[in-house]
C-alpha cells in the first residue's frame, strides 16, 4: 500500500543522482531528463515528506541532516530495485523457475552436475540457487524446495536423497603406502568443519579413542573449503563420502581409514505443501528422487 509521504520513484532517483552530483544540472545529466524536471522532482519530495532534504548554496545542493539520513536507504532501494529487475530478466525465455535452497557443497558437487540433465527434457524450467547451511523458513524466504540435513520439520515434506557416511581423507603425500589406524591418525593435523565440531569427536569416541588430544588442525566454515585444504596437504578431513568421488576417482585425495561413519541424518529435500501446486515443482522432486536412488 503506498501512502502519500512514499516518495515515487523518479523523486527517489533525482534525490540520490542530485545528492551525488550536487547539482540539479549533473543530475538530469546523469538521467536523461531536464534540468527543471530534475527541480520538479526534488521539491515535490521536499513537500511531500515536509523537510529540506537540502541547502542550496551557491547553485550547488548540499545535503540537510535529514537529506543524510536518507541517503543510504534511498541508495539502497533503488539498487534493490535495480537488483529484483535483473534477476527477472534472467528468467528470460522460461516461464517457470525452480528457486532451491542448498547446503553449499552438496549442491555445488552432488545437485549442479545433475541438473542439465533435467533441464533437458523441461526446456521451459530454469532454476534459481542459493546457498544456505540454516533450515530455511519457507513463510518468509520465496524459495520452493531445500536440499538440506537435518531433522524433519513440522508443517514441511520430505523426501530422502542420500545417507550421510563419512570418510578420512587426506592428500597422498601425507598417507605412505596406505590407510592409517586411528592411532596413527590422531597425529596428523585434523582438518575442522566450523558447522559441525564435534565429526572428529564423535570419530575417535567411536574407535574407543581419547579424543582431548586430537582436535587441533585449520578450521574451516563449509565442506568444500575443507577439502581444498585436505587437497593441499593441510591435514586429514572427515567429510560426507557423496563428495569426494571425483577427487578419490582422479587421484587428488586417498581414503585415510578403513573405518566410515554414518552421519545422524540423511541428505533430503523438504518443501511446503504450496510447491505442490506447480507441475513443475512436482517433476523436479519425483526426477530428483529417481536420481538420487540411481
Amino acid at each position: 500500500m503506498r501512502h502519500a509521504y512514499t516518495p515515487t520513484l523518479p523523486e527517489l532517483q533525482a534525490f540520490v543522482q542530485a545528492a551525488e552530483t550536487g547539482s540539479t544540472t549533473r543530475a538530469a545529466a546523469a538521467l536523461g531528463l531536464t534540468q527543471s524536471a530534475v527541480s520538479r522532482s526534488l521539491n515535490s519530495l521536499e513537500a511531500r515528506l515536509g523537510v529540506r532534504l537540502f541547502h542550496r548554496v551557491r547553485q550547488r545542493l548540499i545535503l540537510s541532516d535529514a537529506g543524510r539520513a536518507m541517503l543510504p536507504e534511498a541508495g539502497r532501494i533503488l539498487a534493490d530495485l535495480d537488483a529484483a529487475a535483473l534477476t527477472v530478466m534472467s528468467f528470460g525465455g522460461h516461464s517457470e523457475v525452480l528457486r532451491i535452497a542448498a547446503l553449499p557443497t552438496f549442491g555445488a558437487v552432488w545437485l549442479i552436475p545433475r541438473l542439465r540433465r533435467f533441464a533437458a527434457g523441461a526446456p521451459d524450467v530454469t532454476f534459481d540457487m542459493t546457498a544456505t547451511l540454516e533450515p530455511v523458513d519457507f513463510d518468509r524466504a520465496p524459495v520452493d524446495l531445500a536440499v538440506l540435513r537435518g531433522p524433519p520439520r513440522p508443517g514441511l515434506r520430505t523426501a530422502v536423497l542420500v545417507p550421510e557416511r563419512l570418510v578420512v581423507v587426506a592428500a597422498p603425500r601425507l598417507l605412505g603406502e596406505g590407510p592409517l589406524e586411528d592411532a596413527d591418525l590422531a597425529r596428523l593435523p585434523l582438518l575442522q568443519q566450523a558447522t559441525r565440531p564435534n565429526l572428529w569427536l564423535d570419530w575417535f569416541l567411536d574407535a574407543g579413542m581419547d579424543p582431548i588430544t586430537i582436535l587441533r588442525g585449520a578450521r574451516f566454515e563449509q565442506f568444500g573449503m575443507v577439502l581444498a585444504a585436505a587437497r593441499a596437504g593441510m591435514g586429514a578431513a572427515l567429510v560426507p563420502e557423496v563428495l569426494v568421488g571425483a577427487d578419490l576417482a582422479g587421484g587428488a585425495l586417498r581414503l585415510a581409514s578403513r573405518r566410515s561413519m554414518p552421519g545422524r541424518w540423511p541428505y533430503a529435500l523438504s518443501w511446503p505443501e504450496r510447491s505442490e501446486e506447480r507441475a513443475s515443482f512436482r517433476a523436479f522432486r519425483d526426477w530428483l528422487v529417481t536420481e538420487a536412488e540411481g
